[in-house]
């Protein structure tokens, strides 16, 4: 066995961690929240909105904090957007629930607040699953669902940074259902 091969497959020598970096705030970090549910508006034109707060300190995001007001739809709108314009793969959306829109019902259907409860924590799964995705983290429609208080439908998609080229390769192989692969926030962003 030749000298390069050994040395390939080397550990690389890591400086040992300390109590500051142990208990210190992480080097990279996404946050997302879904929280506060309000239900406005009367008869058909009812829906229920809920807050949606960010706090990051990954570079790809101009804001490092922002707190947006979502509704169900809008969820739609950027699982649409993603499908239609990403190569990756987009996790479902809590269900629509249409049997609670049924009218005559002895409940309050969808406006119940175990239901909003349930469907805060889908889409706050949801949100998370993308966000934490680096290539969903390049998309255009997702930084004006987190950042910007109202979502222009049309815009024009696309991404916020090119990936580089050597980045390139790995993109079939990435999903959703994996953590965020660490090797695209070694890339340097052009």
């Amino acid at each position: 066995m030749s000298d390069t091969a050994v040395a390939d497959t080397r550990r690389l020598n890591s400086k040992p961690q300390d109590l500051t970096d142990a208990y210190g705030p992480p080097s990279n970090f996404l946050e997302i929240d879904i929280f506060n549910p309000q239900t406005v508006g009367v008869g058909r034109a009812r829906f229920t909105t809920y807050e949606v707060r960010m706090r990051t300190n990954l570079p790809i995001f101009k804001l490092k904090e922002s707190c947006v007001r979502r509704r169900y739809s809008d969820f739609e709108w950027l699982k649409n957007e993603l499908e239609r314009d990403s190569k990756i793969v987009v996790p479902p959306l809590p269900g629509k629930a249409l049997k609670r829109q049924l009218p005559f019902r002895g409940d309050e259907g969808i406006f119940e607040e175990s239901f909003i409860e349930e469907r805060r924590q889908g889409l706050e799964q949801f949100i998370n699953k993308i966000a934490g995705h680096p290539l969903a983290q390049n998309e255009r429609c997702l930084h004006m669902f987190l950042q910007e208080e109202a979502i222009d439908r049309n815009y024009v998609p696309g991404k916020t940074h090119q990936l580089p080229n050597d980045c390139s390769k790995y993109i079939g192989h990435l999903s959703l259902d994996s953590e965020p692969v660490p090797f695209l926030s070694q890339c340097q962003w052009t």
